[in-house]
């Protein structure tokens, strides 16, 4: 009988004698495409609750307002009385918040303040009163602002270093590229709910377009959370700090400010975002009379130059993504603050919509860049245990900085006006052109040379951090 040979098993290949077996391994396929672009497929999970939650964050705003002026027979001043509750909580429990978020588990946090906020929006349809839309706003923020602070603190946590600068440029784009979506979403659901309200068997519910937005909203926060709970954080050695008190919560919140007090890197980051948004901010009260009276562009006029920031914004994001890894984070940073204060100045002097339009545009290249590469410096030098209180303080710094530039700009520029009719008649000569000085173009420039000066002491903090850096190395 012919001898069968044995068949070949896998794994090692069959040899002579004496010789090592062959191994052959199998082809390890590539990283799937939303690994290698989100760092992590814990990120990209985390991104698409972002996602999910910004949606209806959004649309949850469009709707609060749009039931504050049913409620209040389209008065601005309860339109004005629920939107404070969005405020004030940032100034008295932002900080507190970030203790909270340094001692708890931050995926335990975000989990419930999700359902929290689903459950909060899901008592919309039964409030009647402007202060009871105020009780719920409050609630919605005191909420959001555990769950931010808990969501910037994790990012470094889930992705490499080297990733952080595209993970928080995709984090900028969930956070502001759903607001558009959620608007729009926001006026399609009263096609929806005129579409319901045809039908006699739906009339027991009610269905109206605030309605169907609020359970639509809750549908987002619970989707969110569920999200969140499939993902796997790595897990944190902290210090063991006991029961939370009074006395030892201000400690904290102490020690947070302290860091940004003594570190030159973070206090650089908070004084360029912050007073940043001070001069910033200004453009958002006066640009609808900079855009009437200046460029003769009307309403449409500022609705373009929203556009260009928009996209600007857009631009500087995803061509810092694209060449991160060869810039120095800690001289772009003030560069970029400096330039988007030159933008504004520049724009601020223009006659025409279409050149203005254009230094608006490089403006919001260099706040979309100096965002992102912000948050990134914060989250590369800030100790996981301290980081939800940065966050935390650096939400209230910017909140502060954003309501003080829409209070003041306004009246600041009837001030303006005023002096430079009674002491210029509104124009100047400068080499046979005149250049009108009006209180809006005036206040502009001021908030852009609040620009150039934040970005100046944040270039300035920097250089101390660099040859702090660098005196090691040289002894």
């Amino acid at each position: 009988m012919a001898e069968t040979q044995p068949p070949t098993p896998p794994g090692p290949s069959w040899t002579r004698a004496g010789e090592l077996p062959t191994i052959r391994l199998p082809s390890l396929p590539d990283k799937p495409s939303r690994v290698r672009l989100f760092g992590s497929g814990s990120f990209f999970r985390l991104w698409l609750a972002q996602v999910v939650s910004s949606l209806g964050d959004w649309l949850g705003l469009v709707a609060v307002i749009s039931i504050a002026a049913r409620v209040g027979g389209s008065s601005d001043a309860a339109i004005g009385v629920v939107m404070s509750a969005r405020i004030i909580p940032g100034f008295f429990l932002a900080s507190v918040g970030g203790v909270l978020v340094d001692r708890w588990d931050r995926k335990r946090v975000m989990v419930v303040c999700d359902v929290g906020r689903g459950l909060v929006f899901a008592s919309l349809p039964f409030i009647k009163t402007v202060w009871g839309l105020f009780l719920v706003s409050l609630l919605l923020e005191i909420l959001t602002l555990m769950w931010s602070p808990a969501k910037e603190a994790s990012v470094p946590n889930l992705v490499a270093t080297e990733q952080l600068t595209t993970a928080n440029s995709l984090s900028l784009v969930a956070a502001y590229g759903t607001f558009p979506v959620g608007s729009a979403l926001f006026a399609g659901l009263a096609k929806v709910a005129d579409e319901i309200g045809r039908h006699t068997s739906f009339e027991f519910l009610h269905v109206s377009q605030e309605t169907l937005a609020v359970y639509f909203d809750v549908l987002t926060f619970f989707l969110s959370a569920l999200l969140i709970s499939r993902i796997s954080f790595p897990r944190q050695e902290r210090e063991e700090r006991g029961r939370i008190s009074l006395s030892r919560a201000f400690t904290e919140i102490k020690e947070g400010w302290h860091l940004i007090g003594t570190n030159p890197v973070v206090r650089a980051v908070m004084v360029g975002l912050a007073t940043g948004l001070m001069g910033g901010g200004m453009v958002v009260p006066l640009g609808p009379s900079f855009s009437k009276q200046v460029l003769h562009g009307g309403a449409a006029g500022f609705g373009l130059l929203l556009t260009a920031l928009g996209i600007g914004v857009a631009a500087g994001v995803i061509g810092l993504s694209a060449v991160q890894k060869r810039l120095p984070r800690e001289q772009i940073f003030p560069m970029a603050i400096l330039a988007a204060g030159g933008c504004m100045f520049a724009g601020a002097c223009m006659s025409r919509l279409a050149p203005a339009m254009a230094f608006v545009f490089g403006m919001g290249v260099c706040a979309g860049a100096g965002y992102v590469v912000g948050f990134t410096i914060l989250q590369e030098n800030v100790e996981d245990e301290l980081r939800g209180r940065i966050f935390a303080a650096l939400y209230t710094l910017v909140r502060l900085c954003l309501i003080v530039s829409l209070t003041l700009a306004p009246l600041l520029s009837g001030l303006l006006n005023g002096l430079s009719n009674r002491y210029f008649n509104r124009q100047i000569t400068v080499g046979g052109f005149s250049v009108g000085l009006p209180g809006g173009r005036l206040t502009l420039w001021l908030g852009s040379i609040i620009i150039i000066v934040a970005g100046l002491l944040a270039s300035r903090a920097m250089r101390v951090h660099l040859r702090e850096r660098a005196a090691p190395a040289r002894s």
